[in-house]
């Protein structure tokens, strides 16, 4: 049973960077690859703010920060220098390497010993389940403003935003600015709970939080009535808890990514996500949303 908590307490975590990569990936239909970087970002900050006798909450806010220059530096290269998605996040990740190894000074750092948000009374299931609600909560009204409206026209059509007079740039950068915090802020969450902050705890990020989401578009939703941020946590915990039973069917560690490409694929094949027709609707209630907003 407590091993099950732990799973759900650590896909509660991981909902947060889903959610930012929910932004990027489904919402601005940018793969970027930056995250992985700023899940380390997250870590190294909120390790080294601890070790420097800093509050919990001072080194949430600086792992923030530190997310949202990253996004920033991913948005300029993609949108003021022209490079590619795909390159400007592998360029981000790399230099975020190196950033990260600067900022802790070695490879790990152990934090069992240091005051973090876990050390107290409240259980960390519980303190996580507080923390992506404020996080969901606050992003859903972000997406109810007109703001967060052309964020997703952004997405489905620029032309069209363009055309109204919008600098579509500006708002790329601001919501790959989002999505790297909340992945940022969800390496420093688990950093904490995980006990240790590790330079290559970001590796595989991108993939993780595209498989959360895919899961949750093309199963969860089908099942329940809910909102989209909602469905991406569902699908992050059933996601996790898939992982948690083929470990425990005899499968080891080294066989993640291949048990994350088989359920990816299992997914996909439930789930009509793909459909022309499907993303073509999805786009036109967007495109209405837009307009009356």
């Amino acid at each position: 049973m407590d091993a099950l908590i732990g799973v759900v307490t650590q896909s509660l975590i991981l909902g947060i960077m889903v959610l930012g990569v929910y932004i990027s990936y489904k919402i601005l239909d940018f793969p970027d690859m930056s995250v992985d970087g700023s899940f380390s970002l997250g870590g190294a900050i909120i390790a080294i703010s601890l070790k420097n006798g800093f509050s919990p909450i001072t080194g949430c806010l600086l792992a923030i920060g530190g997310g949202l220059i990253a996004g920033l530096l991913t948005g300029i290269l993609n949108v003021k220098l022209r490079i590619s998605n795909l390159l400007s996040g592998i360029l981000v990740m790399g230099i975020l390497y190196s950033v990260n190894l600067r900022i802790m000074g070695k490879a790990n750092i152990a934090l069992f010993n240091t005051n973090n948000i876990f050390k107290s009374a409240v259980s960390p299931i519980i303190i996580s389940l507080a923390i992506i609600v404020i996080c969901k909560v606050l992003l859903d009204l972000f997406l109810k403003t007109g703001l967060g409206y052309t964020l997703k026209a952004v997405g489905d059509n620029s032309q069209m935003v363009q055309s109204l007079g919008i600098e579509v740039g500006k708002i790329k950068i601001l919501g790959l600015m989002i999505s790297n915090a909340l992945v940022s802020f969800s390496g420093c969450i688990m950093a904490q709970y995980q006990g240790f902050s590790d330079v290559s705890m970001g590796m595989g990020t991108l993939v993780l939080g595209i498989a959360c989401v895919i899961i949750g578009e093309s199963f969860i939703s089908k099942i329940f009535k809910i909102k989209e941020t909602s469905i991406i946590i569902l699908g992050t915990i059933l996601y996790q808890l898939v992982i948690y039973i083929a470990l425990n069917a005899g499968l080891t560690s080294t066989d993640l990514k291949l048990i994350t490409s088989f359920i990816i694929i299992l997914f996909l094949s439930l789930g009509d996500l793909k459909t022309p027709a499907l993303k073509q609707k999805i786009s036109i209630l967007r495109r209405r949303e837009y307009v009356k907003n």
